[in-house]
């Protein structure tokens, strides 16, 4: 099994101080950072994720995260992508714990989406905690929420309740990463099922924010009339 510190130190080779400095400003980080090209990071993780078992995974996890380095914390999530199908059910809570600590789209988006997304297909029933989530004083996890859904869409199999639950709960949210990731899925949504998105946009005109309206309308048909609605409502 390789070692975090090696992960770390093959990452150290591929450093590049400028982006680094670019990458730390535009996330508003307070981590250090190596500015590691992501392709060149994932090319890394997977060489560190071969031939790892469940236990390795979550150990190597651990240890990359542990210390206030970006691309560690990159590294980490990519391998714990990389080895989800390793993961069982019990695993949504390093998942979770790791979206509490994480504080950054850049980290939560892919967490939500290929983790815990990827564990909510395979154990259906992870999903009573997905509605627990929805009213989370976390913002971050509320996001999971959404975000966790994307793979069930672009998979064909949609939840529909639990979108149509969702938005209900959070189309009024004031928080912009929340109306962004509610837009996100509806506008996913709306390239397998545009009538259905097109009749959720319409029935909530008078409280669906900017943000999420012109994501959720950005592929439709009738895109046009439902600006028109939108700006009479």
């Amino acid at each position: 099994m390789i070692a975090a510190d090696d992960v770390e130190a093959r990452l150290g080779e591929l450093a590049d101080p400028e982006r680094a400095a670019q990458e730390k400003r535009y996330l508003k980080s307070d981590l250090r950072h190596l500015g590691v090209r992501l392709p060149a990071l994932r090319e890394v993780a997977i060489v560190a994720a071969t031939s790892l078992d469940r236990e390795q995974t979550l150990a190597l996890v651990e240890e990359l995260w542990r210390p206030p380095v970006h691309e560690r914390r990159m590294a980490a999530i990519e391998i714990l992508i990389r080895n989800t199908p390793l993961l069982t059910a019990d695993d949504l809570a390093v998942a979770e714990r790791l979206i509490r600590a994480s504080h950054t789209w850049a980290y939560v988006d892919v967490l939500a989406e290929k983790v815990v997304g990827g564990l909510i297909l395979r154990y259906p029933p992870l999903t009573a905690t997905l509605d627990a989530w929805v009213r989370d004083e976390d913002f971050w996890i509320r996001r999971t929420t959404l975000l966790a859904l994307l793979p069930g869409v672009r998979a064909g199999d949609p939840d529909l309740a639990r979108l149509t639950a969702y938005g209900e709960a959070l189309v009024g949210e004031r928080e912009f990463f929340i109306r962004k990731a509610l837009g996100w899925v509806l506008r996913e949504l709306s390239k397998s099922d545009p009538a259905w998105v097109t009749g959720w946009v319409r029935g909530h005109l008078p409280v669906v924010s900017g943000v999420t309206f012109r994501e959720a309308v950005r592929h439709l048909p009738d895109r046009e009339d439902l600006l028109a609605a939108y700006r009479t409502r």
